[in-house]
Order: structure tokens, then C-alpha cells, then sequence
């Protein structure tokens, strides 16, 4: 039995609704856990289309259902928040919330989501439970683990997910086995030192001074006591300290974060980090106080998974705009964490036009929308191709 239906005549009627739909998403962007109308809208389009929907999932998700229940379940999932960016693309449909942006492409996302929703609900009979989770606060590395804590991948056999990525021409992916994305870490140091007056540092312990030296220390350390062929970033971008221009500030705050492809070594760099800080503090008597945060662990993309979603892009968009990723990024993503419990595999979907996209989290971000049906097209035979190998195999079993 087969479930490839042909549903491209299907995808093409309800693309220019969706675009629309994408449109006023990116006009109306909602922060990380404050997803409401976004959400309140993807649940209403979902019933529309017949799909099961449970709401306050991980606080502002939402969780769709489709096919049988109590058996096997495939599951989708899409990011829906935005970040606090200005947006300054002069896109007729441009965000109206000041100071917030979807410059990371999840407005896309929630429409792939739409979209592979939309043509698998006219699907007459699935053999096989389909779950899509519409996440919020991905920016935060904290709704993936919302929805798990909730039971989103509850039952979950496999678990796809899709992320924009703006060096890759619109019209092709990125696919790639094994690591796809780092370990994610924040690191708060509070440097404690002694204040005085700006002409005699000799009486004082200058804690600007003193996180300067922590800084570099850092980085200094990672290029002789890590392996250079497993990277490890580290980096500050928060500073804060001091009171008045002729004042040796007495503490100095230091807001950064940790990248790491490797989970071993990412488990070691708490104790290595502290060791580090206090080591540069002590040797001049002063004190740091080191606060570590694991944030999500890296993204392993499932082998067998991975390979069928290659074979599943071939099918619908052609060999050569299939492409193998050669690297994993250093950017974090918390899909990671909805993989504690189901393996899973995550691509990248080229989102770059004619004149090039900015980067993700910049201003100027503005990808080309006529992606939205590749990424569609994409999973919408990839979550088909999945459920016909799992029916034929229950099959073979009776």
C-alpha cells in the first residue's frame, strides 16, 4: 500500500493563502512565551482543516493530531516566536511591534507547518498517527522542553523538523547525518574586587581589570587545553560594572555563552570554566562568582531518518538542490531537546533570492517566500514516505 497520492495540484491552490497567512505573521510578531494570537491563530486554522487540537502545550503551543490513535505516531515540528530585533527590511508587510522581528524565519516555519497540515488533512485514510507541535520560545532554548515536560513526543516513533538558513539558494536544502547543530551553555561570572579612587589603583582591586583578564584567560585556555579539532566557543556579549569614571569599580558582571559539538567535552566545561575564573581571581587576591546554565545539548540527526528525507527531497526537488551539509553549525537549537525521547532529523531550507538574505537575527533579514513550498513539498513526502514504510512493515508482521 502506498500513501504517495499525488497532492502537488493541493499544494499549489493553498500556497497563495499561506503566503498570506506568512505575511501577517511577520507583521505581527510575538516574543518568546508570548505566542498567543499566533497561536490562537495556527489552532484555528488547524480545526479548519480537521486536525485534533490541544492548546497551552508548553505554555502558548499548540499540539495537532491527525489519523489513528494509540498506535505508532510520526511527528513535525515548527518554531513559532520571534526575537527582539528591529526590523529594517521596508517590507510592505513589515512588523508593527517596535523592536520586534521574526528575523529568524519562524514565521516560515509555522506556515511549512500549515501547509503539510493542509494537504495531508484531505488524505482520505492514514494508516499511521501524524502529531505536529507548533513550539514557542525557541529563541530561548526553553519551549522544546515545555512541550516534552507536557508529553508532546509522548508515543513519537520519529520526529521531523526544518530550519531556514539564508546562505543556501531558495530552491534547494541542507541535509546532513550525525551532529547538525552545538551544545549551548550561558555563563554568568561576577567578578569581586575592590573599589577606590582612579588615581590609586595601588589601594584598590580593579574588577574591570581583573574581567578583562578573565576574558582573554578564556580564550587563551581553549586554544591550549582543548582539542582544536573539537571546538569550543566561548563568548561575552554583555559587560557590566562600574560607577563613575574616577572610581576602580569593585564588580564587574559578565553575561556569555558556550558552544560545544561534542556532549562529552560539553559536560566537562562547567568544572573547567570555574577552574579557570577563579585561578585568574585568585592569583590577585580578588573573588568570581561562576553561574553555568546548560541550555540544550546538540542536535543528532538519525542516520536512517536522514536518509529517507534526502530520498524524499530528490523525489520533489531534483538531485542537485539536495545538498550534504560538510560541517554542523555552532548556533544552538533546542529541537535537541524533543530528541531526548525520539530519534529524529532536521534540514536546512534554502531561503536565500537573487540579491542575497542577511544573516538570521539581523534587521535586514528577508528571505525569499517562494520557499515556503519547498519546505512543504519536502515533508509532506517525507512524513508520507515514513508512514507507508511503517505500514508496510506492521504488514509483513501479521
Amino acid at each position: 500500500m502506498t500513501l504517495l497520492f499525488h497532492w502537488s495540484e493541493r499544494l499549489d491552490q493553498a500556497l497563495p493563502e499561506l503566503i498570506e497567512l506568512r505575511r501577517h505573521l511577520h507583521a505581527h510578531p510575538e516574543l518568546s512565551g508570548e505566542e498567543h494570537q499566533t497561536a490562537v491563530l495556527v489552532a484555528g486554522q488547524l480545526r479548519g482543516d480537521g486536525w485534533r487540537v490541544s492548546e497551552g502545550v508548553g505554555r502558548t503551543g499548540v499540539l495537532a493530531e491527525l489519523g489513528p490513535t494509540g498506535g505508532p505516531c510520526v511527528g513535525l515540528r515548527v518554531d513559532m516566536d520571534a526575537l527582539p530585533v528591529e526590523e529594517r527590511t521596508g517590507l510592505v508587510y513589515a512588523s508593527r511591534r517596535d523592536g520586534v522581528m521574526h528575523a529568524c524565519g519562524h514565521d516560515l516555519h509555522t506556515c511549512i507547518g500549515l501547509g503539510v497540515a493542509r494537504v495531508l488533512a484531505k488524505e482520505e485514510s492514514l494508516p499511521i498517527g501524524v502529531r505536529l507541535l507548533f513550539q514557542p520560545a525557541e529563541e530561548l532554548c526553553e519551549g522544546a522542553r515545555w512541550m516534552r515536560m507536557d508529553g508532546a513526543t509522548d508515543g513519537l516513533e520519529a520526529l521531523f523538523g526544518v530550519h531556514v538558513c539564508p546562505e543556501l539558494p531558495t530552491g534547494s536544502i541542507g541535509v546532513r547525518s550525525g551532529c547538525l547543530t552545538a551544545a549551548a551553555g550561558e555563563l554568568d561570572i561576577e567578578v569581586i574586587g575592590e573599589g577606590g579612587h582612579g588615581a590609586r589603583p595601588h589601594q584598590a582591586m580593579d574588577a574591570i581589570w581583573l574581567a578583562a583578564r578573565v576574558v582573554c584567560g578564556l580564550q587563551e585556555a581553549i586554544s591550549r587545553r582543548l582539542d582544536a579539532l573539537n571546538p569550543v566557543v566561548v563568548s561575552f556579549g554583555k559587560i557590566e560594572g562600574g560607577q563613575a569614571f574616577n572610581v576602580i569599580a569593585d564588580r564587574v558582571r559578565l553575561l556569555g555563552t558556550v558552544r560545544c559539538l561534542d556532549g562529552a567535552v560539553f559536560d566537562k566545561l562547567p568544572a573547567w570554566i570555574e577552574q579557570i575564573v577563579q585561578a585568574i581571581c585568585g592569583s590577585f587576591g580578588a573573588e568570581a562568582i561562576v553561574r553555568y546554565r546548560s541550555i540544550t545539548p546538540p542536535v543528532y540527526n538519525d542516520p536512517e531518518l536522514t536518509d529517507l528525507l534526502e530520498s524524499c527531497a530528490i523525489t520533489q526537488i531534483g538531485k542537485e538542490r539536495v545538498l550534504r551539509l560538510e560541517q554542523p553549525s555552532l548556533g544552538a537549537e533546542d529541537f535537541a531537546e524533543l530528541l531526548q525521547n525520539v530519534r529524529g532529523t532536521m534540514f536546512r531550507l534554502g531561503v536565500s533570492g537573487p540579491n542575497g538574505c542577511a544573516p538570521l537575527h539581523n534587521g535586514q533579514f528577508c528571505l525569499e517566500e517562494s520557499s515556503l513550498g519547498v519546505g512543504i513539498r519536502v515533508l509532506t513526502a517525507t512524513l508520507l514516505a515514513w508512514m507507508d514504510e511503517r505500514a508496510r512493515l506492521a504488514l509483513e508482521r501479521t
